[in-house]
């Protein structure tokens, strides 16, 4: 009798801490994006992003720009979620409320902060910190879905949190237009941990079963118009067709291995990081010149015979990407990072009349891969592989694989916008 009295005490406590265990541990994730800059495709990830929020622990939105966006434009997906709120939390009680997320909705970077990548904080690079910094056995994921500036700023400002984090970074564009903020993340924080996504991140919307309701436009149409107001919202960019192509972030956190970048699943599959994707030039280049691409190519010219300090000059890439310069007496020093496979031209803008207009140029050839980067034992990036691209696009098949299965789920979603029948 007295066994029997002890494990009726005992039983409540073992179902309960079952019921405690049996419930999945959602990540903590803040997402740094640059909705409303150059390309429209944020905004679909954001209502992606929202209707997972139930799955994740939502703890910051930072505009983290490269061009126009700003946190308002954050502000705007929240207010069709708002609308879509009442029916979203019938479905699921987990869905944050509208004001939490606009309370976590932080202005990061405007501008770039030249060739040392850091300068001052932000609201946005403080929110990381502060983030990072609450007691929690859980890591924090920064899903960097614009510049990384933020990013970079908040490991300046406290290096104390690497540790902490864990980083899904879309590259490829990103890299190119942010290039001196991931000089920095690379040179000063090389045990970051960090998937750095160039072009993985395209099996999203290119590749895989394209068929029937499953295509770009066709599943705008069949799964998104009428969805609520996320779903009208989100069939009202890019002419109704698919691109969302920072969703990927959100798909591997979702997963239950986030911790092994190699192993398959919706986000992609990566490899470990190598070590040459930095190369330096001390001159002025030509198409002979050659750089993987998605590297951080390094030019230091010597300056011309009458050039001083008190001189100025910008370097423009493919005659629109401008590259910030260092003249430090020397030489004039300035970085980029190829997106595509190709001869990338350069021209060199000065006051010093004898510079004006010096033009040069190098080739970026497609990722060859190499040994794992000792250097960096905890980054991971796309596979090289031929079999893992879609077309041109290295590792991206290992998002495409999985096309139906994601688009069946984000379906799911959607219609958890639509008021339940009376």
């Amino acid at each position: 009798m007295k066994r029997e009295f002890l494990l009726l005490l005992l039983f409540p406590a073992v179902f309960a801490a079952a019921a405690v265990t049996s419930e999945p541990v959602r990540p903590r994730v803040v997402v740094s994006t640059d909705i409303g800059g150059t390309d429209p495709d944020d905004f679909q990830s954001m209502v992606h992003l929202l209707l997972c929020a139930d799955d994740l622990d939502l703890e910051g939105l930072i505009s983290s720009p490269y061009g126009p966006g700003r946190r308002e434009h954050i502000l705007e997906v929240i207010e069709r979620y708002e609308r879509d709120y009442p029916a979203l939390r019938l479905r699921s009680p987990r869905y944050p409320e509208p004001a939490a997320l606009c309370a976590m909705a932080k202005q990061g970077a405007l501008e770039s902060p030249g060739p040392a990548g850091v300068g001052a904080a932000t609201e946005g690079s403080d929110w990381i910190v502060r983030c990072a910094r609450r007691p929690d056995q859980r890591p924090l994921w920064v899903l960097v879905w614009g510049g990384i500036e933020d990013l970079a700023q908040a490991l300046q400002d406290a290096p104390d949190i690497l540790p902490r984090l864990r980083v899904y970074f879309i590259g490829g564009p990103n890299k190119m237009w942010t290039v001196d903020a991931y000089a920095y993340l690379e040179r000063h924080h090389p045990s970051l941990w960090m998937i750095e996504a160039n072009s993985t991140y395209r099996g999203w919307f290119v590749g895989g079963n394209q068929t029937g309701e499953w295509g770009n436009a066709a599943f705008v149409t069949a799964h998104a118009k009428g969805r609520g107001a996320l779903g009208d919202y989100f069939a009202s960019f890019l002419k109704g067709v698919i691109k969302m192509g920072d969703s990927p972030s959100v798909t591997h956190v979702l997963r239950a291995d986030p911790m092994r970048p190699e192993a398959a699943g919706r986000g992609g599959s990566f490899v470990r990081s190598w070590d040459g994707r930095r190369v330096n030039f001390p001159r002025l280049t030509s198409a002979a010149d050659r750089a993987e691409i998605f590297s951080v190519v390094e030019f230091a010219l010597p300056l011309p015979a009458g050039m001083t300090r008190a001189h100025t000059a910008q370097v423009i890439f493919d005659n629109r990407i401008p590259a910030a310069v260092v003249n430090d007496g020397v030489a004039l020093r300035f970085r980029f990072a190829p997106r595509d496979a190709k001869v990338w031209p350069y021209v060199i803008r000065s006051d010093f009349a004898p510079l004006d207009g010096t033009k040069g140029e190098f080739t970026a050839f497609p990722l060859q891969g190499g040994p794992p980067s000792a250097r960096h034992p905890n980054w991971w990036t796309d596979d090289p592989a031929p079999e893992a691209a879609e077309g041109v696009h290295a590792g991206a098949r290992t998002v495409s694989r999985w096309r139906e299965d994601f688009l069946r789920d984000f379906a799911r979603r959607l219609a958890r916008c639509q008021p339940l029948p009376r």
